[in-house]
């Protein structure tokens, strides 16, 4: 049994939920989500809760339903609250400043990125903090992993576009041999 599946999700007031055969739809304040779900799993709405249950006892229907579970409590809360990740730009001439709905990088290659946003997804930059938001979690975490790779982090002066708050083991340089059992002494 699937402690997290069994948990019924709590619908909000102003958030509309419609369940259409293996398709759930969730309205609310910031937008509307859509997703399209198996249909080994039972989706219903229960004195404003949804609750799932899986149709028969198999093992990969049992794993998909506390994913399921997640996946809806995640629209609820997204058409709700929405998300935002936020990532940080280090290092001496690394830059990202926004153009329209665009975000133009400079991370010291011959040439500019530009980077367009998915639908739903929205752009601003403060300083050196990119912050990346909208109500589908997916695609939120989606799009701050294709920018974080544009220029990862460098693990020996941690330059590059990070996590925010993310914290980067420094590798240590060559170290430079000297005293008595260095290389080219001569006696």
């Amino acid at each position: 049994m699937s402690r997290i599946g069994k948990k019924p999700i709590e619908i909000p007031s102003g958030v509309e939920v419609k369940i259409e055969g293996n398709a759930v739809a969730v309205k609310g304040q910031k937008g509307e989500l859509k997703k399209e779900f198996r249909p080994n799993i039972f989706i219903s709405i229960e004195d404003e809760k949804i609750i799932l249950k899986p149709k028969d006892g198999l093992v990969q229907t049992k794993k998909l339903w506390g994913t399921y579970r997640t996946l809806i409590g995640n629209m609820v809360e997204g058409v709700v609250k929405g998300y935002e990740k936020k990532l940080e730009i280090r290092g001496i001439g690394y830059k990202a400043e926004k153009q329209g709905d665009s975000l133009v990088f400079r991370l010291g290659f011959s040439h500019p990125v530009t980077v367009k946003p998915e639908s739903g997804i929205n752009f601003s930059i403060e300083k050196n903090i990119i912050v990346i938001s909208g109500i589908d979690k997916e695609k939120v975490g989606a799009e701050t992993a294709k920018i974080r790779a544009l220029k990862k982090p460098d693990p020996y002066k941690g330059k590059g576009i990070a996590y925010f708050g993310e914290v980067i083991k420094l590798k240590p340089g060559k170290k430079v041999a000297t005293g008595a059992g260095a290389a080219g002494t001569a006696k």
